[in-house]
């Protein structure tokens, strides 16, 4: 699985940090980026929920199988 998120869409409330600490972080312009690409099959769950349950505020996170 590739996970991205759009640093344009991304207004940085942090949420996807909260949720997913282990996969996301805040960059130095205070938006969320992916800090581990290799995720483990529970990650990819946690990832696939939050995306596709529309929890990012900006949707500025998505996936690729």
């Amino acid at each position: 699985m590739k996970v991205k998120v759009n640093e344009d869409k991304c207004f940085g409330c942090g949420g996807c940090i909260a949720q997913i600490t282990e996969v996301f972080d805040f960059n130095d312009d205070g938006h969320a980026y992916v800090k581990k690409e290799d995720l483990t099959k529970e990650e990819e769950s946690q990832v696939k929920d939050f995306v596709d349950n529309s929890y990012c505020p900006g949707d500025a996170i998505n996936y690729e199988e």
